[in-house]
């Protein structure tokens, strides 16, 4: 959990953050956090890590709620082949992979400077 919030402190894309919710035991831990994006934008996350498990959603969009691109790995849209990952994107659903913030952080970067 440390290593998110050092990433989104040390970005330079990200504004700010606020932590919404946290949980932690031992064995796991919930983050929810909204941060601030340069150009306008909220990138909201939402992470659950275990031992065993590691479910993943991270929703950005522009201050006045327009969707631009959410990666998660929800268990459904089975036809996808990287099923249980995948993109949303306004034109539709695509594959993706296994994705951390600091992935996420790079491709937010490409995505504003193809919007330039």
């Amino acid at each position: 959990m440390e290593e998110i919030l050092r990433l989104l402190s040390d970005s330079d894309i990200v504004r700010e953050y606020e932590i919404l919710n946290v949980l932690q035991d031992e064995d796991f831990y919930y983050l929810k956090i909204k941060s601030s994006i340069i150009a306008d934008t909220i990138l909201y996350i939402k992470i659950y890590l275990s031992e065993t498990e590691y479910n993943y959603a991270f929703h950005l969009q522009k201050n006045d709620g327009e969707f631009i691109a959410r990666w998660d790995n929800a268990p459904h849209h089975k036809e996808i082949p990287t099923h249980p990952h995948h993109k949303h994107y306004l034109s539709g659903i695509t594959e993706s992979y296994s994705i951390i913030l600091i992935d996420i952080l790079r491709e937010i970067k490409f995505l504003l400077k193809k919007q330039e």
